[in-house]
């Protein structure tokens, strides 16, 4: 053989085994021969915490508030309280000039003797016959007047002594010594602070959710921002507002009061509105749509693709809730479920706790 055509044999020779190399490297493995595996991200099926809670402001308040008003008209001659002081059941808090109303009272006591002495004189002639019977019960109705006339100005005479009427702290007073006020105008304002609410307003969708006793985390910025305290719903109200549909939901603070919370304080209370605590869930693009039915690209034991058909929950920002069609460990393609064929070899380069 000359040298020209040894040299053209061993060209061809090279050539088909470049070409061998690179079908080989493009998609078999050198090895077995078969398609190279796909690289995919995959997730494993557990147990997740997909609750939703809701966050709601509103200021911290007593659990009762009482306001006083003057029952009668008058000029204040004495204020004998001011904000901050603890008061009780009966205690004077204020008075007002009566002088008008006691004057009243002495012509009505004056009169009551008066009417009572004609009634005595009048027993004593209807005992002897000497008047008649329509005399007799005039005198006795006359005397019932005056009686009532008494017990009316002594009631407006009590009415210029404005006192507790419950135990508890005056948060507001509205008046001066000195100050005209007229009847049914507000003096003070009495809290009940053995005990501090904070009083939110809930959705109608969101209330039948929560009952009473359910533990409710509320943080107060003006005590401690970062360690929230634990309250209590106390009572849901019967009816929403109507204006707003808000439905109100109280909730109790047992320990506001010693870490110095104080009315007014503004709280953020966390309602835990859908509690879905342990549910199965993956990422929300593992599901895909086709003809009705929802699906998921599964990683079997072959590490092949395999399609099983799932029920959907509720979705939570980025994660699915699983109710059937999954269990837990197994392992889900994370994302294009739709771009993907069952059968299809894989290999898993990134899997998601």
């Amino acid at each position: 053989m000359t040298t020209s055509k040894f040299c053209a044999v061993l060209m061809g020779c090279l050539m088909v085994a470049a070409c061998g190399s690179a079908s080989d490297s493009g998609g078999s493995d050198r090895n077995s021969g078969q398609p190279r595996a796909l690289p995919v991200q995959a997730v494993e099926v557990q147990p997740r915490d997909l609750s939703r809670t809701v966050q709601i402001s509103a200021p911290v308040e007593a659990i009762r508030t009482v306001r006083l008003a003057a029952r009668t008209e008058g000029v204040l001659t004495e204020v004998a309280v001011e904000e901050g002081d603890r008061v009780e059941p009966g205690q004077v808090l204020a008075r007002l000039d009566v002088r008008e109303q006691q004057a009243e009272l002495a012509r009505a006591r004056a009169r009551l003797s008066e009417q009572t002495a004609n009634f005595e004189r009048m027993e004593q002639l209807q005992a002897r016959s000497f008047v008649d019977a329509a005399s007799f019960e005039a005198a006795r109705a006359e005397l019932a007047v005056a009686g009532s006339e008494v017990e009316l100005w002594e009631t407006r005479v009590d009415f210029g002594t404005v006192m507790a009427l419950v135990d508890g702290t005056v948060v507001n007073r509205y008046v001066e010594p000195g100050e005209a006020v007229s009847r049914h105008e507000p003096l003070f304002s009495i809290a009940d602070l053995s005990q501090l609410v904070v009083r939110v307003g809930v959705s109608e969708l969101d209330v039948a959710s929560l009952t009473v006793g359910d533990s409710v985390l509320v943080r107060i910025d003006a005590v401690d921002r970062e360690r929230p305290m634990a309250g209590l719903i106390r009572r849901i109200f019967p009816s929403a507002e109507l204006d707003s549909r808000l439905i109100t939901v109280e909730i109790g603070l047992p320990d506001a009061g010693e870490r110095g919370v104080r009315p007014g304080f503004l709280a953020r209370a966390q309602l835990l509105v859908d509690q879905r605590d342990g549910v199965l869930a993956i990422p929300a693009g593992s599901v895909a749509e086709s003809n009705g039915e929802h699906f998921v690209m599964i990683i079997n034991g072959e590490e092949r693709l395999e399609r099983r058909v799932i029920e959907p929950g509720i979705l939570r920002g980025q994660w699915r809730e699983v109710r059937s069609g999954l269990s837990q460990g197994e392992q889900v393609v994370s994302a294009n479920p739709l771009e993907m064929n069952s059968g299809e070899r894989v290999r898993v380069v990134d899997l998601l706790g």
